[in-house]
């Protein structure tokens, strides 16, 4: 691999010009394709094998159209302090808001607070529902515009109105402020570390264009394949965070190379061929880890999975061609300012330099001072690092799964505020009723089956009403709404839930007729609870995979079992922080949570894939030069501190760049973005700071020499992959500014 990776990279430099003009036509080609694409689409969840999965497609089945409806606008509407909304200028208020709802050709049908029994036991409160005959994403901004201003008239009229509903969510485009920060802060990383501007922009620049290409080809197939705008943001943020990162690999190995007295054309390729391969395999790590998500069985996190896994693979393509194409524009451009005055002075190549750059020379940096440090003293930082993760995982045992909704925004927006309205004047299960889907095929008398299922759950501990239940066309089938008294992310709910289907065989011999339990709340616990019990095997097999593919990588036995606990000691402390920050809500107010509640279910399985990829690309860059090291004689001390020693610095770069990038998602609005990007953000800094900065290290030291320990004939079975690029040789000759050919290793 690295011999083609070679030829890939010197051919990009010598044939630049004609990469680049590839790259802007595909560029150009699904930008286009792009403006003229529906966009993302609304979010169909599914999960087949659930209660209320199956419930929810029994409904489609036995009531056609009705469990497809458009989208929806709630308007609420809150009287005065101790006024009610039914009588005077309240109620006439209403009406005129009522009609003026009805307006616009896609509307369907307008709910009468008065006349449907939508208003609240004191008066205080009522809500009058807008559907349309469209879905949330085509839902114009000629109508929202009414539903604003029927909102605002009566809100003159003296009442507090507020909106929500899917019809009022006109989405919103991936970035913004907090990504720009994060950015900017990606290039401060960068700057530091190369002490070049072009250096530093070089990787910006060839990220930007990955996720160009990234976010217009999701934007393209959102329609076909129904992708929301969640999965075009985690691609954005994906794409971002490995295409600087993978681009900063490349570009410092060319550096280093350079430095070695190369040709620019030689050490673009070498770059390529060594640095690239790394790259290759960290790419594949992430891409199965992302695409490997399909196995849950939860469609919308395959299709996620599947679109960021294409986002990271446009970055390793990016790395690996655009890359070396812009460094045979300007060659020397990247190089250290030390090393580009000696080249103007004439000096022949440049002297090894230290700026940006580990020490080619032997000469002692941070890196090497901290690896010294962790080798005199293995057993503390081994233990302080395992104990001090082992603490922020323990949260994690109270993991809460759910799906957020309104009540987790802002209480700046107006769909929060009619959430707590509707909360305050209806009782807090209102906006999570659970509905009760009765199969009275087989019953004599469907009618009085329909009656008992519904007394009997209506009875139950915790349900506070139930409304009438409407039966379809062919009278075999009924539904009804149970109106709980918990809200739907309150862990009695879900106790009722499981109460109600506890007590179903019972009712089900009395009313011969099944039933079944629905709805968003009841859709949430379910997916909730497929996705926790999914969890600890989805572990063991990203970490089963993590240790297969690092032991092809480094032929070792114990440095993948050793790499594959660290990985699940970050992800453990990474979730203990999530539940601590978003969950019991210590220091939330720091990160804009404004609600404390369960984590979004995909979350923590969502986190594992990503952060078992971005694990292993550390692992590969820092333990793959201790291993360079180790089987060209050093001894096995001495190769932990040349590990450290060239590659401590770009890794600490590449850290802090990921993390610059996460953090930037923090502000997003959607919970899963939110969480997504803390989560990662936080998973990065244990995993790069902790575990392969400072526990790799001790194990490694404490080991010694058993290490690198590989049967023979485990040795014997193995590929042999060529991360490194060994093949390429490390000779100290100069080649000439026209070499076309591959370094040979020397026999």
């Amino acid at each position: 691999m690295a011999t083609f990776l070679y030829r890939l990279g010197r051919g990009a430099f010598r044939r630049r010009g004609r990469v680049l003009l590839i790259w802007l036509g595909v560029l150009a080609a699904v930008a286009v394709g792009a403006a003229q694409a529906s966009g993302p689409s609304d979010e169909e969840f599914s999960m087949p094998g659930i209660e209320a999965q199956q419930a929810f497609d029994l409904l489609e089945e036995r009531f056609p159209g009705a469990a497809a409806d458009g989208a929806t606008a709630r308007v609420v509407f809150v009287a005065p302090g101790g006024q009610r909304v039914t009588a005077g200028k309240a109620r006439q208020a209403v009406d005129e808001a009522v009609d003026m709802l009805s307006d616009g050709s896609q509307v369907a049908d307008v709910t009468d607070p008065f006349e449907s029994d939508a208003v609240s036991k004191d008066g205080s409160t009522a809500y009058s529902t807008v559907t349309y005959r469209v879905q949330s994403s085509e839902v114009t901004d000629a109508s929202r515009v009414v539903v604003n201003g029927a909102a605002d008239q009566a809100r003159a009229a003296g009442l507090t109105v507020e909106t929500g509903g899917s019809a009022m969510d006109s989405g919103g485009d991936p970035g913004g402020a907090a990504e720009i920060i994060g950015l900017a802060a990606a290039a401060v990383v960068l700057l530091i570390t190369f002490g070049s501007l072009a250096a530093a922009g070089l990787p910006l620049l060839t990220a930007l264009v990955g996720v160009a290409v990234s976010l217009f080809a999701i934007v393209l197939l959102a329609g076909p394949l129904g992708l929301s705008a969640d999965t075009l943001t985690l691609g954005m943020m994906l794409g971002l965070a490995v295409g600087i990162d993978y681009a900063l690999f490349v570009v410092s190995r060319y550096r280093e190379e350079r430095e070695r007295g190369r040709a620019a054309q030689e050490a673009a390729a070498v770059a390529v061929g060594s640095a690239g391969s790394a790259v290759v395999f960290a790419g594949v790590t992430v891409v199965i880890a992302l695409a490997g998500l399909s196995v849950v069985g939860i469609p919308t996190l395959t299709k996620m999975g599947l679109a960021a896994a294409g986002a990271v693979t446009v970055a390793v393509l990016v790395a690996l061609t655009v890359v070396p194409a812009l460094l045979g524009f300007w060659p020397d451009a990247v190089l250290a300012r030390r090393a580009r005055k000696g080249r103007k002075r004439g000096a022949g190549l440049a002297a090894p330099s230290n700026s940006g750059q580990p020490s080619t020379d032997g000469r002692t940096n941070l890196g090497t001072r901290w690896a010294r440090f962790v080798l005199r003293r293995p057993v503390a930082v081994l233990a302080l690092g395992v104990v001090g993760l082992g603490a922020l995982a323990v949260p994690t045992a109270s993991l809460q799964l759910g799906m957020p909704g309104d009540e987790a925004k802002s209480t700046a927006s107006t769909e929060r505020r009619a959430y707590d309205a509707l909360a305050e004047g209806f009782g807090p299960g209102f906006n999570g009723p659970l509905t009760i889907v009765v199969d009275a095929q087989q019953a004599p008398d469907p009618r009085a089956a329909a009656r008992i299922v519904r007394d009997r759950i209506g009875g139950t501990d915790g349900i506070v009403s139930v409304s009438p239940a409407s039966f379809n066309q062919a009278g075999d089938t009924a539904v009804f709404r149970a109106t709980p008294s918990t809200s739907p992310t309150d862990e009695k709910t879900k106790d009722l839930v499981e109460s109600i289907r506890d007590d179903r065989p019972a009712v089900e011999e009395r009313a011969s007729a099944t039933f079944e339990v629905t709805g968003t709340t009841a859709l949430n616990i379910d997916i909730a609870a497929k996705v926790q019990s999914a969890l600890v095997p989805y572990l063991v097999v990203v970490g089963g995979l993590a240790v297969i593919l690092l032991l092809v990588v480094f032929r070792s036995v114990l440095v993948p079992i050793k790499a594959a606990l660290g990985f699940v000691l970050s992800v453990l402390a990474a979730l203990g922080v999530l539940v601590l920050v978003f969950q019991e809500g210590h220091a939330a107010s720091l990160f804009g949570v404004e609600q404390t509640g369960p984590i979004m279910s995909l979350m923590p399985i969502f986190m594992m894939g990503i952060v078992f990829g971005l694990a292993m690309d550390y692992e590969v860059f820092l333990v793959s030069r201790m291993r360079e090291a180790y089987t060209h004689g050093e001894g096995a001390g001495q190769a932990v501190v040349s590990g450290f020693r060239h590659s401590a610095r770009v890794v600490t770069a590449a850290a802090l760049i990921m993390i610059a990038v996460f953090s930037g998602f923090i502000g997003e609005e959607g919970s899963l973005i939110k969480m997504l990007g803390f989560g990662l953000a936080a998973a990065v800094l244990f995993d790069a700071f902790v575990v392969r900065m400072a526990i790799v290290p001790a194990v490694l030291a404490l080991l010694g020499a058993r290490a690198w320990w590989l049967p023979d004939w485990l040795g014997r079975v193995l590929p042999r992959v060529d991360v490194e690029g060994d093949a390429l040789g490390r000779s100290d000759r100069q080649s000439g500014p026209d070499a076309t050919g591959p370094v040979r290793a020397p026999r």
